[in-house]
């Protein structure tokens, strides 16, 4: 259905990637395709189980359009869909992991990616060590003979460290093990996993690829050696996401780029923004020249999302619940990606192992969604007006 477009621009690509409109009667956009059983025409075809389609579970036309849309945007091999970004996560690990084998993840990873090592792996017997994401080339002193595992995340979960995937690839292969990468943050428009390294990219597609909070979704994608290893665990897990869900996906993918370009220049301008607010000890945007990730961000990625974070001055948890408490526009919300912008406290002190957070006050995450950016600002004023009343 999707074909490869590699000599156009992204904004092109994505007004086109999985759609087909000659083979759906001309209309614009892949119908949404629910169903269990699939017919086959012959007792020989049924026991030959070899037509496009067989069972519902297996894909269909709507899932196929997504999953070779995204394949074609990350420029992997093939793309499988999930229910969510962390069955992605989790589908990868235990496609290429077995008992006895070791894993190194990032220590700036989503947290549930964290519980998932520290539970479900270590129930199977598989250890998880965790590094410091800065590591770089000096990945190579933490791979052990059993080590077959990379799991990067750059930037990374809540504290945005840019890691240097190359370097951590190059090192990773040469000792035998492969690189894995949450790629949510920067989306394939904003940095390319294969031409950097990676085996396999995540997307919680939750996020920016549906980009309107309404769908569960996730996305693997595997260059053509781990394909195997990652569609037949895929099956053996019996995953397929919901019908809607991957036409809202679908409908979310032309607009990506032109919402991805809103999020980056709010997010931005805002960011700069509050660098400047006398309440703010510093803010984590690895797109600010004064981000100790710039370097790397800029020498890798071609753009920014409008994720971020922001540390507070010395306040206490009285104030800040009656700066947040009080916001009109920023929501208070787990995931991103959606046009509604939103705002956490995080503090990730009490689980990181390889690192040490050391933060001059309490910190926010912040998605910068698709409003007006001076908006968004009045709405901070009031709030840092509320947090110094109550500090």
């Amino acid at each position: 259905m999707s074909k490869r477009r590699p000599n156009q621009k992204p904004g092109t690509r994505l007004a086109h990637a999985g759609r087909d409109p000659e083979r759906f009667h001309g209309f614009v956009n892949t119908p949404i395709y629910r169903g269990s059983t699939v017919l086959f025409p012959t007792a020989a075809a049924l026991e030959a189980n070899d037509q496009e389609y067989t069972y519902g579970r297996l894909g269909t036309p709507t899932v196929k359009a997504l999953a070779e849309a995204i394949a074609e945007l990350e420029g992997g091999h093939a793309t499988l869909l999930t229910p969510s970004g962390l069955s992605a996560i989790a589908t990868t690990f235990l496609a290429l992991l077995s008992a006895g084998d070791h894993v190194l993840v990032s220590d700036s990873v989503y947290r549930p990616t964290r519980r998932f090592c520290d539970t479900a792996l270590k129930r199977l017997g598989i250890e998880t060590t965790y590094y410091d994401p800065l590591v770089g080339a000096g990945i190579k002193t933490l791979l052990k003979p059993n080590t077959k595992m990379v799991f990067t995340e750059s930037p990374g979960s809540q504290t945005f460290e840019v890691q240097d995937v190359p370097a951590i690839a190059k090192a990773a292969h040469a000792a035998g093990a492969l690189v894995v990468l949450d790629n949510t943050w920067a989306t394939p428009l904003y940095f390319q996993p294969f031409a950097h390294g990676a085996d396999v990219s995540i997307q919680a597609a939750t996020k920016y690829i549906v980009g309107h909070a309404d769908a569960m979704l996730g996305a693997i994608t595997a260059n053509e050696a781990v394909w195997p290893k990652v569609a037949r665990t895929h099956d053996e897990l019996g995953l397929c996401p919901g019908p809607e869900d991957v036409y809202l996906g679908l409908r979310g993918l032309p607009s990506l780029g032109v919402r991805l370009a809103r999020h980056q220049a709010s997010g931005l301008t805002l960011a700069e923004w509050l660098s400047r607010q006398p309440e703010v000890a510093r803010v984590i945007h690895p797109a600010l020249p004064s981000d100790a990730g710039h370097a790397i961000w800029k020498r890798d990625f071609t753009g920014a999302s409008g994720l971020f974070a922001v540390v507070l001055k010395p306040a206490s948890k009285k104030a800040v619940a009656a700066m947040l408490d009080g916001l009109k526009l920023f929501g208070l919300g787990y995931s991103w990606g959606g046009f509604e912008s939103l705002v956490i406290p995080f503090d990730p002190s009490t689980y990181r192992t390889a690192t040490h957070w050391d933060a001059e006050g309490p910190a926010l995450r912040l998605h910068v969604g698709l409003e007006e950016v001076d908006d968004l600002k009045a709405d901070l004023e009031a709030g840092f007006a509320r947090l110094a009343t109550n500090s």
